[in-house]
C-alpha cells in the first residue's frame, strides 16, 4: 500500500520583504485569466462585443473578491476580523468563501446588466460555463496554502500537512483537491452542454451550475474539518449557505421559459 503524502511547501512561492507572491495568489489569478480568456472566445463565437467583455470582467473579478472576502471574514470568523479589522484586507493570506464570492458575482453582473441594459441571466449563463476553471484553481491555492483541510483519514492518498502546526501530524483527506477535481469536471460538463447547444432556456446552464456545484461542495463539506470559528449544527456552514443555491438551480432548470431573455427592468 502507497504511503501517505507528506506536504511541507511554503505557502509564500517568492518574499521581497514588504511584497510576498503566494502561491494561493498566482492560483486566484491565473483562474480569473484563464477564465476571462475561455469567455473571450465564447463571445468571439457569439460576435459580441469583447470590449464590453472587458468590462464585464471587471465587475465580476470585483464583485467575487468583494463578496468572498467579506462572507469569509463576517460569515465564518467574525469574531477575529472584527477584533482585528486590518486582517481584512489580508487577501493574500487566503480567506475567500465560495459561496460570498458567488453572491458578489451575481450582485455586480446585476449593476452591470442595469447600466448596459443587457440581459441578466443570459451574461450568468456565459459565465458559469468557464467560472469553474477559477473555481478549480483557487482550490489548489487553498492546498498550497494548507487551509480548508478534509478530516483524519487513513486512506493512502491522505495528506500530511507538516507545516500546520496546530493539528497532528496524521493523514488528512485533502478536501481541497477534491473540490478542485469535482471543479474541473463541471467545467467539462457546462463545455458540453453549452457546445451541444442543450439547456436553452435562459437560466438553465446558471441553474445546472447552482446544482453541480454546491451538491459537491455540500457533500464534501461532510469530510471536512469545521470551517467557521463557532459551533455549528448537523449542518456546518458550508451546507447550510449551499441549500439556497441548490433550491435556485432546481427552479432554475425546472421553471418556465422567461420572456425577453432575463433582460433587467429600466
Amino acid at each position: 500500500m502507497p504511503q501517505n503524502i507528506s506536504w511541507n511547501v511554503d505557502p509564500v512561492l517568492i518574499d521581497f520583504g514588504l511584497l510576498q507572491i503566494r502561491w494561493y495568489g498566482l492560483a486566484f489569478a491565473t483562474g480569473f485569466v484563464l477564465s476571462y480568456i475561455l469567455l473571450k472566445k465564447l463571445y468571439q463565437k457569439e460576435n459580441l462585443s469583447v470590449e464590453q467583455l472587458e468590462t464585464l470582467f471587471f465587475y465580476v473579478f470585483t464583485g467575487a473578491l468583494l463578496g468572498a472576502r467579506i462572507v469569509h471574514c463576517f460569515i465564518y470568523d467574525p469574531g477575529y476580523y472584527l477584533s482585528n479589522p486590518l486582517k481584512v484586507l489580508a487577501i493574500w493570506e487566503g480567506g475567500l468563501a465560495s459561496h460570498g464570492g458567488v453572491i458578489g458575482i451575481m450582485i455586480s453582473i446585476y449593476l452591470y446588466c442595469r447600466k448596459y441594459k443587457e440581459g441578466f441571466l443570459e451574461v450568468l449563463d456565459r459565465i458559469v460555463v468557464v467560472v469553474p476553471v477559477a473555481a478549480t484553481m483557487i482550490r489548489i491555492g487553498n492546498f498550497f496554502n494548507s487551509e480548508i483541510l478534509g478530516k483524519e483519514t487513513d486512506l493512502p492518498w491522505g495528506v500530511i500537512f507538516l507545516n500546520r502546526l496546530d493539528l497532528k501530524a496524521v493523514p488528512h483527506h485533502p478536501a481541497q483537491l477534491y473540490e478542485a477535481v469535482s471543479y474541473l469536471a463541471i467545467f467539462f460538463i457546462m463545455q458540453h452542454i453549452y457546445i451541444r447547444e442543450k439547456l436553452n432556456f435562459t437560466g438553465q446552464k446558471l441553474g445546472l451550475f447552482f446544482i453541480l456545484c454546491f451538491s459537491t461542495r455540500f457533500l464534501i463539506e461532510f469530510i471536512k474539518i469545521p470551517q467557521e470559528s463557532y459551533n455549528s449544527f448537523i449542518l456546518n456552514t458550508g451546507q447550510f449557505l449551499s441549500l439556497p443555491f441548490i433550491a435556485l438551480g432546481l427552479f432554475l432548470v425546472l421553471k418556465q421559459p422567461i420572456k425577453n431573455g432575463g433582460i433587467m427592468p429600466k
